[in-house]
């Protein structure tokens, strides 16, 4: 029999078909309560009165245009006696629904991006906060302030029972207190994103965050205690009605309940993302998972699962995967584990864990203090210091990795499939795809995967094609996928943009281009016998892809949305869409008329804050002849209008979309001599512009900025003009100073190289400048090796 402080599982819901991301008990029917997901629907469930003493779905609400990320119960009012529920999604909406009606009652409409958490207050005042770092507070439909701050995405916000204090936490690590809508305190001792608040009374509230830890506070500012016992990420917490015990629960698998300030249980569940839990009026506990699944946990005998149910969830427990590079189990020795007899021996401490070797397996196995025994929990995989392992089964197949992703300022962690022989960045397309995610974060995750597979040959080795830009086994659209277009900005559409297009033609092999990945490096071997492949570099690099269809999708979203005198008809949208399927197909039977060339200049004059897919296809479109020509120095003027309207939207408080794509469209203006012409006229204004840009704390600015120095020496190279080169090396050695990127600094580096080959003077003005001492540090990067290679070719240059 089960101790009476132990929880157990009642019954376990099925209904949502993905992840359940929020939770809140209802005021309406009694010992309801709604669930979110990332189905884009909520559900109201209402206790049954079947034998397994489950739920019963009420109704499925509906109204988001994306995944639903939270949710709360605003109380009841004379004009809604039931209450209301005010769900948040990545629509950047709230809607507000009543507890028997499947569409929105009104829709809340303000934030600029993700509404991830909500709370209510007295009188129908509900709080909400967003990616967008801001937090607002609503009344009766419509928002009556918005309280700025916070330096990233609010990911908590709860409001304390005094009125008019209410908290906020962010993934900048701190919560703030605010009082009439302005910040009386800055609360700090977190390490990582704050992901959750709960509040405990008028003085003390709770917080968890990313660093694994759950502090408890008073509002005056000291943290008086500090819980840990969680391995991972912690998502939320729920309180008790007594205000001292509580839950949480996480991205180590577990619900934990917490009593007297120990963790008094541990429940370990088969799905690796806990990410919700909320307390019903019975005392019992509901949590959502990753699996699209909610289970309740009791700790009364009668409301218990049956022998059979409670064993086919043991069951299923111990026959999922645990990697532990996400189960924070560490490196895997196996020669180093004991055997069986190993659990013989009783655990000390709830939830303790415990691997044992079984045959040519790891077993994982959590003590149960309540039932005073070892309870499998799963199968390790995949160590971390092993060169081979057992492959990972994820949604019915088998994966060399497993990974959590915690998307943009600590943002939702969702599960990436990896295998060695995949490539990463068409994985992390694949992955933004079908997660409906921003593209923005595609170099994120790439490279996420990367340095997490470093060393790995779990599978065969991936050919030969690898590109020193991106690194081993790269990506290359032309190659995979010959549509026009495939692999769209970062911004607007799916893939990634590609310095260079295509494979150079009479590339020796293990000798390519290091901007294309045609024929590239192949052993250490042929790296000692080639020649110096990376500079001078003097065509123009620049960012080809796009995925036309992302590109106007978002274009007539944000038209839809336009002030009025900006908004485009159909006509004109039609008009731009065929401009920019005829630059994207090269085979295209169209050609970009001067009407077309004239809207898409008008239209690039839209607010900046929506302008941004616009500059997407300008910078599309000015790698083709006719926009070049036209747009670059059809007329002298334009060509002088066009530089001035890109540097104007790359000032230092200019948007950091707007900023990149304007670098990429002066990198594109390159690929045509009408273009490049203009450039080299407006040089000085262009590079001292962009090298304003240096201390922007944007990886891909740099990148871009990178780019376009680079470009200049290029057009530079052999040519007389020391000024020119001067500045191209002042820019690049400032550039040096901030930035970090390892891609954009061996962009930096071959801007260098090509700048002083071949040209003493030139190698004796970067010398006199510093460059030697201040690039001698990358000469021992090995990864990526490509900026190792090439420092030591430029400072060989510089002997």
């Amino acid at each position: 029999m089960a101790s009476p402080n132990s929880y157990k599982l009642s019954c376990s819901i099925p209904g949502h078909e993905m992840d359940v991301r929020g939770l809140s008990a209802a005021f309406f029917p009694d010992g309801a309560f709604v669930s979110v997901s990332r189905d884009r629907t909520g559900r109201v469930w209402v206790p049954n009165s079947s034998p397994d003493r489950g739920f019963t779905e009420m109704h499925c609400m509906t109204g988001h245009q994306n995944f639903v990320s939270c949710v709360c119960i605003i109380a009841p009012s004379d004009t809604y006696p039931r209450g209301l529920i005010a769900t948040g999604g990545n629509d950047h909406n709230i809607c507000v629904f009543t507890l028997d009606q499947p569409q929105p009652l009104f829709t809340l409409k303000g934030h600029k991006n993700t509404v991830c958490t909500l709370s209510s207050g007295k009188f129908g005042t509900l709080l909400s906060g967003s990616w967008d770092t801001t937090a607002k507070i609503w009344l009766n439909e419509k928002c009556m302030m918005t309280l700025q701050g916070h330096t990233a995405a609010v990911w908590a916000v709860v409001i304390l029972p005094e009125q008019g204090l209410m908290l906020s936490g962010s993934a900048d690590k701190t919560i703030k207190l605010w009082k009439a809508g302005h910040c009386e305190k800055t609360f700090t001792g977190h390490e990582d994103c704050v992901r959750g608040l709960a509040v405990v009374s008028d003085l003390e509230f709770f917080s968890c965050s990313n660093d694994t830890s759950i502090r408890r506070w008073l509002v005056t500012g000291e943290c008086v205690q500090v819980y840990y016992s969680h391995t991972n990420y912690i998502y939320s917490l729920a309180v008790f009605p007594n205000g001292q015990d509580f839950v949480s629960t996480g991205e180590d698998r577990t619900l934990r309940i917490w009593k007297q300030g120990e963790c008094q249980q541990t429940i370990r569940l088969p799905a690796q993302s806990v990410w919700c839990c909320c307390i019903l009026p019975n005392g019992d506990i509901a949590v959502g998972a990753s699996d699209g699944l909610i289970r309740v946990f009791t700790e009364v005998e009668d409301r218990m699962a049956s022998p059979q149910d409670l064993q086919a969830f043991e069951d299923e427990l111990s026959k999922t995967t645990i990697d532990p590079k996400t189960g924070d189990l560490g490196d895997i020795k196996m020669e180093d584990l004991p055997g069986r007899d190993h659990l013989d021996e009783p655990g000390n401490r709830e939830g303790q864990t415990r691997l044992i070797k079984e045959g040519q397996k790891v077993e994982a196995y959590q003590w149960s203090v309540a039932d005073s025994r070892w309870m499998k929990i799963g199968d390790v995989v995949g160590g971390s210091n092993q060169q081979t392992s057992k492959k990972v089964n994820y949604e019915g197949k088998e994966y060399d990795f497993v990974f959590t992703i915690d998307i943009n300022e600590g943002g939702p962690s969702m599960k990436l499939p990896y295998n060695v022989t995949d490539d990463p960045w068409l994985t992390a397309h694949n992955f933004l795809q079908k997660n409906e995610l921003s593209p923005m974060f595609l170099d994120q995750v790439a490279n996420f995967i990367i340095e997490n597979t470093k060393g790995h040959t779990l599978g065969a080795a991936p050919p030969s094609a690898a590109d020193p830009f991106t690194g081993s086994g790269r990506y290359i659209p032309v190659a995979a996928d010959n549509r026009a277009g495939f692999g769209a900005d970062p911004f607007t559409g799916t893939g990634r943009y590609i310095p260079g297009s295509g494979t150079p033609t009479g590339a020796p092999v293990g000798a390519a281009d290091p901007f294309t990945g045609g024929g590239a490096y192949s052993s250490a071997a042929s790296r000692q016998t080639s020649t110096n492949i990376y500079f001078p570099k003097t065509d123009g690099v620049t960012f080809e892809q796009a995925n036309a269809t992302q590109i106007m999708a978002k274009l007539r979203e944000l038209n839809g949305g336009a002030p009025g005198e900006y908004r485009l008809s159909e006509e004109v949208l039609g008009s731009l869409e065929k401009l920019l399927v005829s630059v994207c197909d090269p085979c295209a039977s169209e050609q970009p008329t001067t009407e077309q060339i004239s809207l898409l200049w008008k239209t690039s004059h839209w607010p900046e804050d929506i302008v941004f897919p616009v500059l997407d296809i300008l910078r599309l479109a000015v790698r083709h002849p006719q926009v070049n020509e036209s747009l670059c120095g059809g007329d002298a003027d334009n060509g002088v209008a066009l530089c001035n309207h890109l540097l104007s939207l790359m000032k230092p408080q200019a948007r950091p979309a707007n900023q990149m794509l304007a670098l990429r469209t002066l990198c594109n203006c390159f690929s045509g001599w009408r273009g490049r012409a203009l450039l080299l006229a407006q040089r000085e204004a262009v590079l001292s512009h962009a090298a304003d840009l240096c201390s922007v704390c944007n990886k891909n600015i740099h990148i871009a900025l990178a780019t376009l120095v680079l470009n200049y020496a290029g057009s530079l190279h052999g040519q007389p003009d020391l000024e020119a080169k001067a500045q191209c090396l002042s820019v690049a050695s400032a550039a040096l100073e901030s930035v970090q990127d390892k891609e954009a600094v061996f962009r930096l580096l071959v801007a260098l190289g090509t700048t002083v080959a071949s040209d003493q003077t030139a190698q004796d003005l970067a010398k006199s400048l510093g460059v030697t001492s201040q690039i001698a540090k990358y000469t021992s990067v090995t990864d990526p090796a490509k900026v190792g290679e090439c420092c030591q070719l430029v400072l060989k240059e510089l002997q």
